[in-house]
């Protein structure tokens, strides 16, 4: 069985890089719908308006869980907006790619934590609005740019710095599982010795 890998279009990572994301995303689109939280408003907003200038982009405050009523109400929102960009935690990116599958517009993505492995992943974990899980939403393709600005992911509290280390820890022992009962990945592929040694993985 062939080795398979997917990944983002492009992978940028770099201190001070939220600055440059305008320079990243005009190729994807010119009328950005910029997906957040609250938090990140204060934590971010700031650095992605100096990126764009005038005219300011559309901003949406994320309402906490992804779910399709979510997806849903957002997609309803973004009027010409040609580029959705999600910044923030896992559930913000996943309702990013989700609201970029339906609406067959193309997606950055801009997490400001590193305790989540939703930014190069095909996949949108989709939730009840009540928190309960509801099904895996499999993409056709990673999200078109991943923008990882260092110095935003490192300024985050230091316990989700911590769950990142242990997420991806955590991802060696579910690869071992994967390759002892001979089961394929997402990508199609199959685990293999060197995927779990992190080379050319299945």
């Amino acid at each position: 069985m062939a080795n398979i890998i997917i990944g983002p279009g492009k992978y940028v990572q770099g201190k001070g890089e939220m600055e440059n994301l305008k320079k990243y995303t005009d190729s994807l689109g010119q009328k950005p719908f910029i997906l957040i939280s609250s938090s990140g408003m204060k934590r971010v907003a700031g650095l992605i308006r100096k990126s764009f200038g005038s005219p300011e982009p559309k901003f949406e405050i994320f309402n906490g869980e992804c779910s399709k009523n979510e997806v849903d109400r957002l997609i309803g929102l973004m009027g010409n907006c040609d580029v959705i960009i999600g910044a923030g935690g896992g559930k913000i990116l996943d309702t990013a790619k989700a609201v970029g599958y339906y609406t067959k517009k193309p997606v950055a993505i801009v997490p400001t934590i590193a305790s989540t492995d939703a930014p190069c992943s095909a996949l949108s974990v989709l939730y009840t609005d009540e928190g309960v899980f509801d099904r895996y939403l499999f993409l056709p393709a990673n999200p078109n740019l991943v923008l990882v600005d260092t110095e935003i992911v490192s300024a985050a509290p230091v316990r989700l710095l911590v769950s990142g280390m242990g997420d991806a820890l955590a991802t060696y022992f579910e690869a071992r599982a994967n390759q002892a009962s001979g089961g394929t990945t997402c990508a199609g592929g199959q685990a293999t010795g060197a995927a779990l040694a992190g080379r050319n993985p299945g």
